[in-house]
Order: structure tokens, then sequence, then C-alpha cells
């Protein structure tokens, strides 16, 4: 045993050495703490090599998906603007290399899978409408202002010289480089090998120019039988975190994976069987999923924009258009090569941190990508319009939309996958496979934080596991193990009150709802900093382009 005088000279010089920790920390100047923040935060993203075989691929088709990169160039920079507005005088202000690269990973100053933590000085909190708004306007007066398409997906808010708000169309906003890319798309049209890709870039141009994306977004779900994909436009509404209305730019360059994309393909015959078996009343799966459903699995050569900002997008459910939903359904694209990068280099080291060891054989790639695909699915189900028929759920739950939904795509993918099991028409993994992967996944997405629709999503599914024992954590190891029908009960309660909630658009019960279940408890808040502390990324970072990708 150690004397008592050197077990407390020991913990005063423990205690000496964190009272100069915290000294050193006070006495560095706000610049500096953000500048040393940034630089360690550069590190949660590991890199990884966009690529894929192009050999079958034409001399056109090689020719085309350089224009198509650089449409995507154009789409990062109204990005940046909708984001926060003037790169290059953001990048003047910052004169450290990591720096700089953390705000080009984040497209601004505020770390995006951090809470929106501002590492540059003097910019102050991210505010939740980004750039689409001016930035002293509040929501009771944009609410109270009588203008024509302000709720329109693709218009900016912005004052006039008397001070009062006014709506500008994007195609007004950003013409220049809007023409330009209308003009690129019609050059790559030239260069189609497929009468409906061409059909498809000919109709997105004119809408670069008119801010009509309805007959471009019914044209891009004819496209079943082209080698390349190029998903382009203002389309998501994440970065709106105001009301949830305006669509940010962004752009994906994909290569199809015919093998793949046969064997998914059955699954869209599902569609109609698996909306009429929701665990809700009728009258909360009373529309009709379009049966021209497509399921396709590519590999990815581009991101951009919004797609690119922090946490990469996996697979892609598109269009967001109700009408065309209604219509003819909607395609589900997943981005193989970019799921395999998070499994391996995140999934796997969560699950062998947090997951016990003798479930860890269960987490797989085939569950992960079900998983995930089974997530694209869902949007397609419920309802896109609340009971009453006249509004749709975005606009019912505004800003809590974008949760609310990724939340129901988690837990009714989960829903659904388990349904298919058990009538078996689904044998690429168990139904213990897909739990304890999914568990280790919501680990992955956890850490996106409040400031993401998807981490928030998790953060509710996890609060509800918790609450109704589908999981239980070993305190002494801190690891977790799953009960699988505790589970089960659990997905069907939550995908209930999801489906509901979404039904009758009520926006309070959504709110109550995230404010209760969309939160970071202690205890995982300690397991994430485990995970941390175990240099485990949080993210991935592209290493992209056309020398990359093998084009000349």
């Amino acid at each position: 045993m150690y004397p008592r005088i050197a077990i407390l000279t020991l913990l005063s010089a423990l205690l000496a050495l964190g009272g100069c920790e915290r000294d050193r920390e006070e006495a560095l100047d706000p610049a500096t703490q953000k500048t040393e923040y940034a630089e360690d935060r550069v590190s949660i993203y590991a890199p990884y090599r966009l690529e894929t075989g192009l050999d079958h691929l034409t001399d056109n088709q090689r020719d085309m998906l350089l224009i198509l990169m650089e449409i995507g160039d154009i789409m990062d920079d109204l990005f940046w603007v909708q984001a926060w507005g003037d790169r290059e005088a953001l990048m003047a202000r910052i004169d450290n290399e990591a720096v700089r690269r953390f705000a080009e990973i984040n497209y601004g100053p505020w770390d995006r899978l951090g809470g929106g933590r501002p590492f540059v000085p003097e910019v102050g909190e991210r505010p939740r409408g980004a750039n689409y708004y001016p930035r002293d306007m509040s929501r009771e007066e944009f609410q109270a202002a009588d203008l024509q398409g302000k709720d329109s997906l693709y218009t900016m808010i912005r004052r006039d010289e008397t001070g009062r708000l006014v709506t500008i169309p994007y195609s007004e906003y950003f013409a220049g480089e809007l023409q330009r890319a209308a003009q690129l798309m019609r050059e790559a049209a030239e260069l189609a090998e497929y009468d409906g890709f061409r059909d498809y870039l000919l109709a997105r141009a004119e809408a670069f120019e008119t801010d009509e994306y309805y007959p471009s977004d019914v044209a891009w779900m004819t496209m079943r039988d082209n080698d390349i994909e190029f998903v382009v436009g203002p389309i998501e509404t994440y970065e709106d975190r105001l009301f949830g209305n305006k669509a940010a730019f962004e752009a994906f360059v994909l290569i199809r994976d015919r093998e793949w994309s046969e064997r998914l393909q059955r699954f869209a015959d599902y569609l109609p069987d698996l909306q009429a078996g929701l665990p809700v009343p009728p009258e909360y799966r009373q529309e009709s999923p379009g049966t021209d459903a497509d399921l396709g699995a590519y590999d990815a050569i581009y991101y951009s924009g919004d797609a690119n900002a922090g946490a990469k997008t996996i697979a892609i459910n598109l269009p967001n258009d109700e009408r065309v939903q209604q219509e003819q359904g909607t395609r589900r694209l997943q981005i193989r090569n970019a799921m395999q990068a998070k499994f391996d280099k995140i999934v796997v080291p969560i699950a062998d941190t947090l997951i016990v060891p003798d479930q860890r054989e269960h987490v797989i790639f085939d569950a992960f990508f079900g998983n995930v695909m089974f997530h694209e699915v869902a949007h397609g189900l419920g309802l896109n319009f609340t009971l009453d028929g006249e509004t749709t759920v975005r606009q019912a739950l505004q800003e809590h939309a974008a949760a609310l939904e990724e939340a129901k795509a988690d837990i009714l993918g989960l829903h659904m996958i388990t349904e298919l099991l058990m009538d078996g028409r689904l044998d690429d993994a168990s139904l213990q496979d897909y739990y304890v992967t999914f568990m280790a996944s919501i680990f992955r997405s956890t850490r996106f934080g409040a400031d993401s629709a998807h981490g928030r999503a998790n953060m509710i599914a996890f609060n509800t596991f918790e609450e109704m024992g589908a999981f239980e954590r070993d305190e002494e190891s801190g690891l977790y193990r799953v009960n699988f029908e505790a589970m089960r009960d659990a997905v069907t309660a939550l995908a209930q009150d999801i489906l509901m909630i979404q039904g009758d658009g009520d926006y309070r019960r959504a709110d109550e709802l995230i404010a209760a279940l969309g939160r970071i408890g202690p205890t995982l808040e300690g397991d994430l900093q485990r995970l941390e502390e175990a240099g485990i990324p949080v993210d991935v970072i592209f290493e992209q382009g056309p020398e990359v990708a093998g084009l000349h």
C-alpha cells in the first residue's frame, strides 16, 4: 500500500495538472481556440477514393462524364451561396490550411457534425434559415408577409430597398450560373446514347431556366437502362432548418451496377403489399404507392453541393415532388461504394467498441445494405398528404418534417424487413443480422448531431428502444446487447406513432416527440465520446474528380 501522504501528493499533482490545462485553455484567445478545434476536427473524416470500372463505357459516355462533373462544380458553387454566402470572402479570412480544409468540408464556418459550432472568429451562430432568408428576419415576419411564392422550393427571400421582404426565383437570382449549367446539359444531351437520358437532360436544362422541375422529374422516372446516372438540381430541403421550404443545389454522378440492380428490382413489386400492411388504421395508409418504382445499385464517382456537405449521402429516394410520387412512385438509388466505405471504416469499428462480442458476428454488409435500401423504400410508404387531402406532410410539419420523415424511413424500413423475413421473401441475412447491424449504425448516425435530420431521427429510435427495452447496456463494460423481441415491438410502436403524426399533420405532437426523444442523454454522450477517443471516424471525405475516376 502507498503511504497516505504519497496519495495526497499524487492527487495534488494531478489536480494541479488539470488546473494548468484549464488555465491554458482559458488563456487562449477565442481565435486560437477555434483554430485548434478545427485542426482537431478535420480528422473525423476518413478519406475514400471514388472510383469504379469505366472500361465498358463508350468514348461519348466518357466525354459526357467530364461535362456532368463540370455541371456539378456549378452546383457546388450555388450551394456555397445558399449555405453561407461569399465563399472567397470567407476563405480570405482564414490563413490556416487545416481550418480552410474544414471550411470546405462544411461549406461554411460551422461544424455540421458538431452541432453547428462556429470555428471561424466572429461569424456568429449558424442561422437556421442558412442564407435563404435575411439574417435579421424572424419567423413571425415571414409568416405574416403576403408574398407570392414565399413557400416555394425555388425562391430566395431578400429585402428590397425599403426593407420589405421579397421573393426572387432561383432562375433569376442564380441566372448566370444556371444558364451556363443549362448550356452544358444540352451539350451532354448531344452525347447521350439512350433516348430517355437525352430527354431528361434537356428537360432539366429547361428547368434551370424556368424553375419548373416537374417535367424533368417525370422524365427522370423513365431512366432505367442507361449506364450513367446524373442526379442534379435543387433537391433536398435539409439545409433550411427554419421552415424546411428551400431546396439545395447538389449533384451525383453515378455508374450503374447492372447485376446488383437486377437483384434489387424484385423488391419494388412488394410496395403495394407493404403499404397495405402498415401498422396503422386504414385511413393512414389510404394512398397507393406508385407501381412504377425503381430500385438500383450504383457506384459513385462524383458528389457536389448539398450531397457533399458534412455527412455523405449513401442512398437516394427521388423525386420529392408528391405529385410524381403518387403518379409513378420514386426511384431508389443505392450508392454501393460509398456504403461500403462507411461500413468498413465506421460501422465495424463501432460494433467492435460498443456491441457485446457474441453479437458482433451479426454486423454484416448485406444487412447494412438492406437497412439502407429499405430506409429508401420506406420513404415511398405512408402518406404524402395529410388526412384532409389538402396539405402535404412537409407543409404541415414545417421544420420538423425532415427529421420525422427520416425517423419514419429508419423505423419503417426495419418493420418491412421484419415482415418480409417472416413471409420468407427476404433471405440475404437473418433478423438478428438486420437488428444488430441497425443498432451499430444508430451510433454512427447519432454522431451527426442534433443539427442533422438523420442524427435526430436516430436519437428518436435510440431513445424509443431504450424506453421499451430493445437493448441492454452492461454498466461495467459499457457494451450493448440487442433484445430481439423487444426491438420488434418497439419498431412497430414507433412506426405507428410517426405515421399517425404525419397523417394528422400534427405540428404540436411532432414538436413534442422531437423535444422528448430527439436528444442525446448523458450515457449515450459518454459512449459516443468513447468512439471519438478510439479514433473512429464520424464520416468519410471523398477524393474525386476526372483524374481519380480515370478520365482525361
